[in-house]
C-alpha cells in the first residue's frame, strides 16, 4: 500500500468541507460494515449519496479515506470531552473522570480501533499513526505526572515518561480488550468497575495520598 496522505489540504469552501465530511462519515459506515479489505470506493460514494467522481475530488484512494476516518477517531480518543469535576483539586476524581471519558471514547470507536489494529499489522503508514497517537498520550500524561510531583502529590522518585508509558499502555490495552475482545470480557466486569479499578491502579502507582 502507498503511504496515505494523512492531512491533505482541506477544502477552501464551506460546501467543500460539508462534502468531505459526508464522505468521511460514509467511509466510516462502509469500513465498519465491510471491513477494510472489502470496502470499495463505489460503496463509500453511494453511502454518501455522491458520485465516485466526487470521492476523487477529496481523496486519491481508499487508504486516504481510511486515514481520514482514523484521524477523526484519534481526535475523539485524544479529546474525549471529560465531564466537569466538582473539586478539580481532587486528584482521584480527576484521574477517574479522565479514564471514564477515555473509555467512553473507546466504546464509541471500538469497531474502528479493531480495524486500525488489523491494518496496522500490514501497513507501516497506519502503524506509524498508532505509534504517533500513543506518543501523544505518553507526553501528555507525563506532563500531568510531573505536575503532580511538583505539587507533592505523586512519588517524586518515578520517571514521568516511563511511568506514563506503563500506565497509559495498561489503560489502553485493557480498554481494547474490554471493548474489542470477546463478550466474556464485558460480562466479567461492569463499565464502572473497570473505570474505578483502572483509576485506583493509576493513583496507587503514583502513590497519590488517599482522600482525607
Amino acid at each position: 500500500m502507498s503511504r496515505p496522505r494523512i492531512a491533505p489540504t482541506p477544502p477552501v469552501t464551506a460546501r467543500g468541507v460539508r462534502t468531505r465530511d459526508r464522505l468521511v462519515a460514509a467511509a466510516r459506515v462502509v469500513f465498519e460494515r465491510e471491513g477494510y479489505l472489502d470496502a470499495r470506493l463505489v460503496d463509500i460514494s453511494k453511502e454518501a449519496g455522491l458520485s465516485t467522481g466526487s470521492f476523487y475530488t477529496y481523496f486519491t484512494n481508499k487508504e486516504e479515506a481510511f486515514a481520514a476516518v482514523v484521524e477523526v477517531t484519534q481526535n475523539d480518543l485524544l479529546h474525549p470531552g471529560m465531564g466537569r469535576v466538582a473539586d478539580e483539586g481532587d486528584v482521584h476524581a480527576v484521574v477517574e473522570a479522565s479514564i471514564r471519558a477515555y473509555l467512553h471514547a473507546c466504546r464509541r470507536n471500538a469497531r474502528l480501533l479493531a480495524l486500525l489494529e488489523q491494518v496496522a499489522h500490514v501497513d507501516p503508514a497506519f502503524r506509524e499513526l498508532e505509534r504517533s497517537r500513543d506518543e501523544t498520550f505518553y507526553r501528555r500524561n507525563a506532563r500531568a505526572i510531573a505536575d503532580l510531583q511538583d505539587r507533592g502529590l505523586a512519588d517524586a522518585s518515578l520517571d514521568p515518561m516511563l511511568t506514563s508509558k506503563a500506565l497509559s499502555a495498561m489503560v489502553g490495552r485493557m480498554a481494547y480488550s474490554y471493548f474489542v475482545g470477546p463478550p466474556s470480557e464485558r460480562r466479567s466486569l461492569t463499565f464502572e468497575q473497570l473505570t474505578a479499578g483502572l483509576a485506583r491502579m493509576w493513583t496507587n502507582a503514583l502513590r497519590v495520598p488517599d482522600r482525607m
